[in-house]
């Protein structure tokens, strides 16, 4: 073989080799269960048999599974897909894709009948439908869970997923972004893909909130100003707290609004949220946090080892501030200073 045709057949197999395909397809015989009249959940063969879509007249596909449908049911006239790429891990990360599911299983329900499938359509896209079903009619987990088990007996998310379930009702179905067991989670799941891309990659940019300092209708009366300059680094809603010789973990329900305020908290290193004046935050895994003003170092960072609080609480991923180089203010005129 020439060169010239070597190349060819090494650059088709390259092009080959970028198409997300599935090699997989024995997810077992074809089920699906009618969990309310206009929605379905089932496996990847339900989602794959024309003859079954056709059957029960469904005209929208939610694929959440780690690869997408095949072309043959992509490209089937009249019915519209939404892939969310999803495996079945206990760190993978359904929660923020709530919002979208419900919407898109509500849209297919009015016009006519949605499939929700992942390969075997225990897991993944149970934990889908039990979010729409809570969402809908604002049931609990468990109540919400029973009314799925009683159509589908094949309904089982693993223990991430339920955990992500628990704080979606927590915040009464929606993202609450103020939640700080939210926030805990939303730092977990960016610690996660930092370690895995080796920087902070734009999905997970939520994590990072506004410079304080900066100029806002309501601002915060609370905050931290660097002890030399003066200039504010951090706001009290920015403080992620921890209980002395405890690591705190986001599916702890204690950290809820209604529980946080009877605890008793360590205040000898200030732990805050990733903030946008911090710039190598996104592109290195650890290292020193400097004011942005005076470059005075007021504390440092890691992604991955976290930090071991002097009262012997770990935090990881750890964002802190020594105290001795920040100071305390509550007057609010100087929230409102840029620099």
């Amino acid at each position: 073989m020439s060169s010239r045709g070597a190349s060819k057949k090494i650059n088709s197999r390259q092009k080959e080799s970028e198409v997300l395909e599935r090699e997989d397809f024995d997810a077992g015989p074809t089920n699906l269960d009618c969990i309310e009249p206009g929605v379905w959940l089932g496996n990847l063969t339900a989602a794959t048999n024309v003859e079954e879509l056709q059957l029960h007249h469904i005209n929208h596909i939610l694929t959440v599974d780690s690869c997408p449908l095949p072309r043959k049911i992509t490209m089937l006239p009249g019915v519209k897909v939404k892939f969310l790429q999803v495996t079945d891990s206990p760190r993978e990360d359904l929660l923020t894709h709530f919002e979208d599911t419900y919407e898109f299983i509500k849209a297919g329900q009015e016009q006519g009948v949605v499939l929700v499938h992942c390969y075997y359509g225990v897991s993944r896209s149970a934990a889908v439908i039990i979010a729409y079903i809570m969402k809908k009619y604002e049931l609990s987990f468990e109540d919400a869970v029973e009314r799925v088990k009683s159509k589908r007996r094949y309904v089982g998310p693993n223990p991430g997923f339920v955990s992500q379930l628990c704080l979606y009702e927590t915040m009464k179905w929606r993202m609450d972004k103020t939640n700080i067991q939210f926030r805990m989670y939303r730092l977990q799941i960016a610690a996660d893909q930092v370690k895995q891309a080796r920087i902070l990659p734009q999905s997970c940019m939520d994590v990072v909130k506004s410079d304080p300092s900066l100029i806002t209708v309501k601002p915060d009366p609370l905050v931290y100003r660097c002890r030399k300059c003066r200039r504010i680094v951090a706001s009290a809603s920015n403080l992620l707290p921890h209980i002395p010789k405890e690591k705190p973990v986001w599916t702890d329900k204690k950290w809820s609004t209604q529980g946080k305020d009877t605890m008793t908290l360590c205040s000898e290193t200030y732990f805050v949220e990733p903030l946008a004046w911090m710039p190598s935050i996104t592109q290195s895994l650890q290292g020193k946090i400097h004011c942005p003003k005076c470059k005075s170092k007021l504390g440092s960072f890691s992604w991955i080892m976290g930090c071991q609080c002097p009262c012997g609480s770990k935090i990881s991923p750890a964002f802190y501030m020594v105290p001795s180089k920040v100071e305390w203010s509550n007057m609010v005129q100087n929230v409102q200073v840029t620099v």
